[in-house]
């Protein structure tokens, strides 16, 4: 029996609770997911990908029905990267319709280079479809509680890491 891949590729910096939920989503979707972790030598994340892969190991161990999960980092295309781990399908989040506008072109354009591999769109859930990872880091930075928008290990590590700004 063949197993079942998918794709959820992100920058995860920082990992939300977004995030998770797409994360769990996704799980009832597939045997096996990959969180594969985007650099760019460009960007300069505020976590390093080391940090990210065990912020999204530690919130989101045990997935439900069994899906086994694996984080990896990729640095080009996602479509190679579902290639390289044998995906069959790249999820992706939608919070809202802009969202929606965007992705449906990536989905295209990633369809027309691998028409092996499908993207799903899994809609966020209404309690955490207004968290960004962006709008974090602004709030973060700012001095904010971030605590109700990600993971505890990930507002501890972002409190420790802003601590004396």
């Amino acid at each position: 029996m063949k197993t079942r891949t998918a794709l959820y590729t992100g920058s995860f910096d920082p990992l939300t609770n977004g995030h998770v939920a797409v994360i769990r989503a996704a799980a009832s979707l597939c045997e096996r997911l990959v969180v594969a972790i985007g650099t760019h030598p460009g960007k300069q994340p505020m976590f390093p990908a080391d940090e990210r892969r065990a912020f999204i190991e530690a919130s989101c161990g045990a997935l439900p029905g069994g899906c086994a999960l694996e984080v990896a980092t990729f640095a080009g295309l996602a479509v190679d990267a579902a290639r390289e781990h044998g995906a069959t399908v790249i999820v992706r989040g939608l919070r809202g319709g802009a969202d929606l506008d965007d992705e449906m072109a990536m989905a295209g354009m990633n369809g027309a280079m691998a028409p092996g591999v499908q993207t799903v769109f899994v809609p966020a859930h209404p309690q955490v479809r207004h968290i960004t990872a962006t709008l974090v880091r602004q709030i973060a930075t700012m001095g904010g509680d971030v605590s109700g928008f990600v993971p505890p290990p990930v507002a501890a590590a972002l409190a420790a890491k802003l601590a004396g700004r």
